[in-house]
Protein backbone atom coordinates (compact mmCIF):
# COMPACT_ATOMS: atom_id res chain seq x y z
CA UNK A 1 0.00 0.00 0.00
CA UNK A 2 2.49 2.27 1.00
CA UNK A 3 4.64 1.75 -2.52
CA UNK A 4 1.25 2.11 -4.65
CA UNK A 5 0.31 4.80 -2.81
CA UNK A 6 -0.09 7.47 -5.88
CA UNK A 7 -1.85 5.33 -7.66
CA UNK A 8 -4.48 4.31 -5.06
CA UNK A 9 -4.57 7.54 -3.79
CA UNK A 10 -5.08 9.62 -6.31
CA UNK A 11 -4.46 13.93 -6.75
CA UNK A 12 -6.48 16.34 -5.45
CA UNK A 13 -7.55 19.33 -7.66
CA UNK A 14 -7.64 23.22 -7.96
CA UNK A 15 -10.04 25.81 -9.02
CA UNK A 16 -10.22 29.48 -8.33
CA UNK A 17 -12.94 31.23 -6.42
CA UNK A 18 -14.31 34.15 -5.14
CA UNK A 19 -14.99 34.29 -1.05
CA UNK A 20 -16.81 37.13 1.02
CA UNK A 21 -15.06 38.26 4.20
CA UNK A 22 -16.33 35.42 6.14
CA UNK A 23 -14.29 32.97 3.79
CA UNK A 24 -17.46 31.58 2.04
CA UNK A 25 -17.63 30.55 -1.88
CA UNK A 26 -19.42 32.59 -3.86
CA UNK A 27 -18.86 31.79 -6.64
CA UNK A 28 -16.88 29.49 -9.32
CA UNK A 29 -14.40 31.69 -11.45
CA UNK A 30 -12.49 28.93 -13.31
CA UNK A 31 -11.25 24.77 -12.69
CA UNK A 32 -7.56 24.65 -12.83
CA UNK A 33 -6.89 21.10 -12.39
CA UNK A 34 -9.37 18.62 -12.34
CA UNK A 35 -9.20 16.07 -9.91
CA UNK A 36 -8.29 12.10 -9.98
CA UNK A 37 -9.66 9.79 -8.51
CA UNK A 38 -7.80 7.48 -6.93
CA UNK A 39 -7.40 3.71 -8.49
CA UNK A 40 -7.83 0.10 -7.81
CA UNK A 41 -5.25 -2.18 -7.77
CA UNK A 42 -5.52 -5.77 -7.76
CA UNK A 43 -3.11 -7.87 -6.09
CA UNK A 44 -1.90 -11.16 -6.93
CA UNK A 45 -2.52 -12.71 -3.60
CA UNK A 46 -4.94 -15.62 -3.31
CA UNK A 47 -6.70 -15.23 -0.34
CA UNK A 48 -6.99 -19.01 0.19
CA UNK A 49 -3.98 -19.61 -0.82
CA UNK A 50 -2.70 -17.03 1.73
CA UNK A 51 -4.74 -18.32 4.28
CA UNK A 52 -3.47 -21.99 4.17
CA UNK A 53 0.42 -20.82 3.84
CA UNK A 54 0.21 -18.69 6.75
CA UNK A 55 -1.41 -21.37 9.01
CA UNK A 56 0.40 -23.79 7.90
CA UNK A 57 4.27 -22.11 8.53
CA UNK A 58 2.48 -20.77 11.95
CA UNK A 59 2.16 -24.47 13.03
CA UNK A 60 5.35 -25.71 11.30
CA UNK A 61 7.50 -22.96 13.38
CA UNK A 62 5.62 -23.82 16.58
CA UNK A 63 5.91 -27.50 16.10
CA UNK A 64 9.73 -27.40 15.58
CA UNK A 65 10.22 -24.93 17.95
CA UNK A 66 11.85 -22.32 15.36
CA UNK A 67 13.10 -19.11 15.67
CA UNK A 68 10.86 -18.07 12.67
CA UNK A 69 10.03 -19.28 9.14
CA UNK A 70 8.31 -17.95 5.90
CA UNK A 71 6.49 -19.40 2.57
CA UNK A 72 6.21 -18.41 -0.83
CA UNK A 73 3.77 -19.56 -3.43
CA UNK A 74 4.11 -18.18 -7.12
CA UNK A 75 2.76 -20.01 -10.39
CA UNK A 76 5.44 -20.21 -12.45
CA UNK A 77 3.61 -19.39 -15.90
CA UNK A 78 3.14 -16.09 -14.66
CA UNK A 79 5.14 -15.12 -12.02
CA UNK A 80 2.85 -14.02 -9.61
CA UNK A 81 2.75 -14.56 -6.22
CA UNK A 82 -0.06 -16.22 -4.92
CA UNK A 83 0.87 -16.29 -1.33
CA UNK A 84 3.77 -15.00 0.94
CA UNK A 85 3.95 -15.98 4.88
CA UNK A 86 5.87 -15.40 7.56
CA UNK A 87 5.98 -16.07 11.44
CA UNK A 88 5.81 -14.82 13.59
CA UNK A 89 3.32 -12.13 12.75
CA UNK A 90 1.39 -9.13 13.70
CA UNK A 91 -2.55 -7.60 13.04
CA UNK A 92 -1.99 -5.10 11.07
CA UNK A 93 -5.12 -3.28 12.40
CA UNK A 94 -3.53 -3.16 16.17
CA UNK A 95 -0.04 -2.04 15.85
CA UNK A 96 0.14 -1.14 19.59
CA UNK A 97 1.81 -4.12 21.02
CA UNK A 98 3.88 -4.91 17.85
CA UNK A 99 7.43 -5.77 18.06
CA UNK A 100 9.70 -4.20 15.00
CA UNK A 101 10.82 -7.84 14.58
CA UNK A 102 7.30 -9.14 14.18
CA UNK A 103 6.50 -6.33 11.25
CA UNK A 104 9.49 -7.58 9.16
CA UNK A 105 8.48 -9.41 5.50
CA UNK A 106 11.27 -11.86 5.83
CA UNK A 107 10.68 -13.30 2.72
CA UNK A 108 11.57 -10.50 1.12
CA UNK A 109 13.69 -8.52 3.50
CA UNK A 110 15.91 -11.33 5.65
CA UNK A 111 19.10 -13.00 3.60
CA UNK A 112 20.17 -16.63 4.28
CA UNK A 113 22.78 -19.13 2.89
CA UNK A 114 20.52 -21.75 0.82
CA UNK A 115 22.15 -24.72 1.41
CA UNK A 116 21.64 -27.28 -1.05
CA UNK A 117 18.83 -25.95 -2.65
CA UNK A 118 21.35 -24.12 -4.88
CA UNK A 119 22.72 -27.50 -5.44
CA UNK A 120 20.42 -27.64 -8.94
CA UNK A 121 22.49 -24.69 -10.94
CA UNK A 122 25.54 -25.85 -9.96
CA UNK A 123 24.00 -29.45 -11.69
CA UNK A 124 22.79 -27.06 -14.24
CA UNK A 125 25.71 -25.02 -14.87
CA UNK A 126 27.35 -28.34 -16.04
CA UNK A 127 25.41 -30.09 -17.85
CA UNK A 128 24.61 -26.30 -19.99
CA UNK A 129 28.50 -26.39 -20.65
CA UNK A 130 28.64 -29.81 -22.41
CA UNK A 131 31.24 -31.03 -19.89
CA UNK A 132 28.90 -33.48 -18.08
CA UNK A 133 25.98 -36.04 -18.87
CA UNK A 134 23.20 -36.72 -16.26
CA UNK A 135 24.51 -40.49 -15.88
CA UNK A 136 28.34 -38.78 -15.51
CA UNK A 137 30.53 -40.97 -12.45
CA UNK A 138 31.58 -38.36 -10.25
CA UNK A 139 34.34 -40.26 -8.25
CA UNK A 140 33.02 -39.47 -4.23
CA UNK A 141 35.25 -41.19 -1.43
CA UNK A 142 33.64 -39.51 1.16
CA UNK A 143 30.04 -41.07 0.55
CA UNK A 144 29.24 -44.30 0.96
CA UNK A 145 28.33 -45.16 -2.23
CA UNK A 146 32.16 -43.72 -3.71
CA UNK A 147 30.93 -43.16 -7.55
CA UNK A 148 27.74 -41.67 -8.21
CA UNK A 149 26.15 -40.44 -11.38
CA UNK A 150 25.54 -36.42 -11.28
CA UNK A 151 21.82 -37.26 -11.18
CA UNK A 152 23.00 -39.11 -7.81
CA UNK A 153 24.46 -36.07 -6.77
CA UNK A 154 21.77 -34.17 -6.79
CA UNK A 155 18.94 -37.03 -5.57
CA UNK A 156 21.14 -37.96 -2.64
CA UNK A 157 22.66 -34.25 -2.10
CA UNK A 158 26.62 -35.00 -2.50
CA UNK A 159 28.51 -32.16 -0.93
CA UNK A 160 31.80 -33.48 -2.67
CA UNK A 161 30.15 -34.39 -5.26
CA UNK A 162 28.70 -31.07 -6.43
CA UNK A 163 32.34 -29.56 -5.01
CA UNK A 164 34.29 -31.05 -7.68
CA UNK A 165 31.59 -31.25 -10.48
CA UNK A 166 31.62 -26.74 -9.83
CA UNK A 167 35.67 -26.79 -9.93
CA UNK A 168 35.47 -28.77 -13.38
CA UNK A 169 33.91 -25.42 -14.43
CA UNK A 170 35.57 -21.93 -14.60
CA UNK A 171 34.31 -19.47 -12.03
CA UNK A 172 32.52 -17.15 -14.44
CA UNK A 173 30.45 -20.05 -16.47
CA UNK A 174 29.05 -20.88 -12.06
CA UNK A 175 28.35 -16.95 -11.80
CA UNK A 176 26.47 -16.27 -15.27
CA UNK A 177 23.79 -19.05 -14.29
CA UNK A 178 23.59 -17.86 -10.67
CA UNK A 179 22.94 -14.63 -12.23
CA UNK A 180 21.26 -14.82 -14.88
CA UNK A 181 18.64 -17.16 -12.50
CA UNK A 182 17.99 -13.67 -9.89
CA UNK A 183 20.65 -14.03 -7.09
CA UNK A 184 22.35 -11.00 -6.74
CA UNK A 185 19.62 -8.83 -7.53
CA UNK A 186 16.52 -7.67 -6.04
CA UNK A 187 13.44 -9.53 -7.55
CA UNK A 188 11.73 -6.16 -8.26
CA UNK A 189 8.32 -7.09 -6.64
CA UNK A 190 8.46 -3.67 -5.54
CA UNK A 191 8.15 -3.99 -2.49
CA UNK A 192 10.10 -1.64 -0.05
CA UNK A 193 13.18 -2.86 1.33
CA UNK A 194 13.66 -5.74 -0.92
CA UNK A 195 17.19 -7.07 -0.96
CA UNK A 196 19.21 -8.64 -3.23
CA UNK A 197 21.33 -11.33 -1.42
CA UNK A 198 24.75 -11.70 -2.46
CA UNK A 199 26.67 -12.74 -4.92
CA UNK A 200 30.22 -11.84 -5.65
CA UNK A 201 31.85 -11.38 -8.72
CA UNK A 202 33.65 -14.32 -10.05
CA UNK A 203 36.69 -12.75 -10.09
CA UNK A 204 37.29 -12.67 -6.62
CA UNK A 205 35.75 -16.83 -5.80
CA UNK A 206 39.13 -18.74 -4.42
CA UNK A 207 38.77 -22.23 -5.71
CA UNK A 208 37.30 -22.91 -2.11
CA UNK A 209 34.50 -20.37 -2.24
CA UNK A 210 33.37 -22.01 -5.64
CA UNK A 211 33.36 -25.45 -3.94
CA UNK A 212 31.64 -24.30 -1.15
CA UNK A 213 29.11 -22.25 -3.37
CA UNK A 214 28.26 -25.41 -5.24
CA UNK A 215 26.60 -26.63 -2.56
CA UNK A 216 24.49 -23.28 -1.29
CA UNK A 217 27.32 -21.14 1.15
CA UNK A 218 29.39 -17.84 0.43
CA UNK A 219 26.01 -16.91 -1.29
CA UNK A 220 22.92 -15.49 0.27
CA UNK A 221 19.63 -15.31 -0.63
CA UNK A 222 16.05 -14.24 0.27
CA UNK A 223 12.98 -16.83 -0.22
CA UNK A 224 11.43 -14.74 -2.80
CA UNK A 225 14.15 -15.04 -5.26
CA UNK A 226 14.62 -18.57 -4.05
CA UNK A 227 10.85 -19.55 -5.17
CA UNK A 228 11.75 -17.74 -8.43
CA UNK A 229 14.71 -18.88 -9.78
CA UNK A 230 13.07 -22.27 -9.81
CA UNK A 231 10.91 -21.24 -12.29
CA UNK A 232 13.77 -21.96 -14.44
CA UNK A 233 13.24 -25.56 -14.44
CA UNK A 234 9.96 -25.24 -14.17
CA UNK A 235 9.72 -23.53 -17.56
CA UNK A 236 12.14 -25.38 -19.72
CA UNK A 237 14.87 -23.08 -18.93
CA UNK A 238 13.35 -19.70 -18.84
CA UNK A 239 13.02 -17.03 -15.85
CA UNK A 240 10.07 -15.23 -15.42
CA UNK A 241 9.37 -12.40 -13.55
CA UNK A 242 7.66 -12.15 -10.00
CA UNK A 243 4.93 -9.76 -9.49
CA UNK A 244 2.45 -9.09 -6.36
CA UNK A 245 0.20 -7.69 -8.53
CA UNK A 246 -2.45 -9.61 -10.74
CA UNK A 247 -1.03 -10.84 -14.25
CA UNK A 248 -3.82 -10.44 -17.11
CA UNK A 249 -1.27 -10.78 -20.48
CA UNK A 250 1.02 -13.20 -21.15
CA UNK A 251 4.40 -12.90 -19.13
CA UNK A 252 7.53 -13.22 -21.44
CA UNK A 253 10.23 -14.38 -19.66
CA UNK A 254 14.19 -14.70 -19.77
CA UNK A 255 16.06 -17.52 -21.18
CA UNK A 256 18.51 -19.16 -18.25
CA UNK A 257 19.56 -22.52 -19.60
CA UNK A 258 18.69 -24.71 -23.03
CA UNK A 259 15.41 -26.29 -22.44
CA UNK A 260 17.27 -29.67 -22.34
CA UNK A 261 18.95 -28.76 -18.94
CA UNK A 262 15.94 -27.58 -17.43
CA UNK A 263 14.23 -31.14 -18.20
CA UNK A 264 16.93 -32.96 -17.12
CA UNK A 265 17.37 -31.30 -13.70
CA UNK A 266 13.88 -31.49 -13.46
CA UNK A 267 13.95 -35.37 -13.61
CA UNK A 268 16.94 -34.69 -11.40
CA UNK A 269 14.40 -33.32 -8.42
CA UNK A 270 11.62 -35.46 -9.12
CA UNK A 271 14.52 -38.22 -8.06
CA UNK A 272 14.86 -36.43 -4.97
CA UNK A 273 11.66 -36.30 -3.40
CA UNK A 274 11.26 -40.28 -4.52
CA UNK A 275 12.45 -42.84 -2.27
CA UNK A 276 16.36 -42.93 -2.23
CA UNK A 277 16.48 -39.10 -2.51
CA UNK A 278 16.67 -36.78 0.72
CA UNK A 279 12.41 -35.91 0.51
CA UNK A 280 10.12 -38.39 0.03
CA UNK A 281 8.42 -36.69 2.81
CA UNK A 282 7.29 -33.78 0.05
CA UNK A 283 5.17 -36.46 -2.33
CA UNK A 284 1.48 -35.70 -2.65
CA UNK A 285 -0.51 -38.16 -3.61
CA UNK A 286 -2.02 -37.90 -7.54
CA UNK A 287 1.04 -35.58 -8.64
CA UNK A 288 4.34 -36.07 -9.66
CA UNK A 289 6.26 -33.35 -7.80
CA UNK A 290 10.32 -32.15 -8.00
CA UNK A 291 12.10 -30.51 -5.52
CA UNK A 292 15.11 -30.04 -3.31
CA UNK A 293 16.07 -29.91 0.21
CA UNK A 294 18.60 -27.64 2.21
CA UNK A 295 20.25 -27.65 5.66
CA UNK A 296 22.44 -24.72 6.10
CA UNK A 297 24.94 -23.52 9.30
CA UNK A 298 23.72 -20.08 10.55
CA UNK A 299 26.72 -17.80 10.68
CA UNK A 300 27.48 -16.69 13.71
CA UNK A 301 29.80 -13.70 13.33
CA UNK A 302 32.28 -14.62 11.47
CA UNK A 303 31.96 -18.56 12.51
CA UNK A 304 29.20 -21.42 11.66
CA UNK A 305 27.50 -22.11 14.38
CA UNK A 306 26.97 -25.77 15.51
CA UNK A 307 23.97 -26.10 16.57
CA UNK A 308 21.89 -23.42 14.28
CA UNK A 309 20.41 -23.78 11.24
CA UNK A 310 18.41 -22.97 8.45
CA UNK A 311 16.18 -25.49 7.06
CA UNK A 312 14.44 -25.44 3.68
CA UNK A 313 12.62 -26.89 0.82
CA UNK A 314 11.93 -25.96 -2.51
CA UNK A 315 9.90 -27.69 -5.06
CA UNK A 316 6.69 -27.57 -7.30
CA UNK A 317 4.01 -29.80 -8.70
CA UNK A 318 2.67 -31.28 -10.97
CA UNK A 319 6.44 -32.12 -12.55
CA UNK A 320 4.46 -32.62 -15.92
CA UNK A 321 2.57 -29.27 -16.04
CA UNK A 322 4.05 -26.83 -13.17
CA UNK A 323 1.34 -24.98 -11.83
CA UNK A 324 2.52 -23.77 -8.75
CA UNK A 325 6.22 -23.34 -6.78
CA UNK A 326 6.80 -23.49 -3.10
CA UNK A 327 9.23 -22.59 -0.67
CA UNK A 328 9.57 -22.76 2.79
CA UNK A 329 12.06 -21.79 5.27
CA UNK A 330 12.66 -22.27 9.09
CA UNK A 331 14.84 -20.34 10.92
CA UNK A 332 16.73 -21.84 13.84
CA UNK A 333 14.06 -25.14 13.98
CA UNK A 334 15.11 -26.34 17.98
CA UNK A 335 13.70 -29.80 18.03
CA UNK A 336 14.89 -32.94 17.38
CA UNK A 337 15.22 -32.43 13.79
CA UNK A 338 16.49 -29.77 11.77
CA UNK A 339 17.12 -31.48 8.55
CA UNK A 340 15.43 -29.72 5.65
CA UNK A 341 14.23 -33.32 4.42
CA UNK A 342 12.35 -33.94 7.76
CA UNK A 343 10.55 -30.78 8.85
CA UNK A 344 10.52 -28.57 5.52
CA UNK A 345 9.52 -30.86 3.27
CA UNK A 346 6.29 -32.54 4.93
CA UNK A 347 5.07 -28.49 5.16
CA UNK A 348 5.48 -28.28 1.64
CA UNK A 349 3.59 -31.66 0.69
CA UNK A 350 0.86 -30.50 3.18
CA UNK A 351 0.65 -27.06 1.29
CA UNK A 352 1.05 -28.09 -2.16
CA UNK A 353 -1.27 -31.32 -1.36
CA UNK A 354 -4.37 -29.00 -0.44
CA UNK A 355 -3.90 -25.40 -3.20
CA UNK A 356 -3.67 -27.88 -6.03
CA UNK A 357 -6.99 -29.43 -5.02
CA UNK A 358 -8.39 -25.81 -4.27
CA UNK A 359 -7.28 -24.72 -8.22
CA UNK A 360 -8.94 -27.92 -9.25
CA UNK A 361 -5.63 -29.06 -10.88
CA UNK A 362 -5.44 -32.56 -12.43
CA UNK A 363 -3.34 -35.31 -11.09
CA UNK A 364 -0.60 -36.42 -13.08
CA UNK A 365 0.20 -39.29 -10.97
CA UNK A 366 -1.70 -42.26 -8.88
CA UNK A 367 -3.16 -41.19 -6.18
CA UNK A 368 -1.45 -44.15 -4.44
CA UNK A 369 2.05 -42.64 -5.64
CA UNK A 370 3.82 -41.49 -2.23
CA UNK A 371 4.66 -45.25 -0.80
CA UNK A 372 7.46 -44.74 2.33
CA UNK A 373 8.48 -48.11 3.48
CA UNK A 374 8.72 -48.38 6.84
CA UNK A 375 12.00 -50.00 6.84
CA UNK A 376 13.16 -47.87 3.87
CA UNK A 377 16.78 -45.93 5.17
CA UNK A 378 16.85 -42.29 5.79
CA UNK A 379 18.36 -39.91 3.46
CA UNK A 380 20.17 -36.51 4.24
CA UNK A 381 21.16 -33.88 2.65
CA UNK A 382 24.69 -33.07 3.84
CA UNK A 383 25.44 -29.82 5.71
Amino acid sequence: ELAQQPWLGGKPGSRRVIINRRGEIVEDVASIRAPQEGRDLALSIDSRLQYLAFSEIKAAVEANKAKAGAMVMLDPRTGEILALANWPSYNPNNRSRAARDKMRNRALIDTFEPGSTLKPFTIAAALDSGKFAPGAIIDNDAHRERALTVEQVLQKSSNVGAAKIALSLSAETMWHVLSDAGFGTPPMTGFPGEVSGRLRPAKSWRPIEQATMAYGHGISVNLVQLARAYTVFANDGELKPVSLLKVDAPVAGRPVLKPQTARAVRHMLEMAVLPGGTAPKAQVAGYRVAGKTGTAHKLDGHVYANNKYISSFVGFAPASNPRLVIAVMLDEPGGDQYYGGAIAAPVFSSVMGAALRMLGVPPDAPVTNVILPADAPEIREET
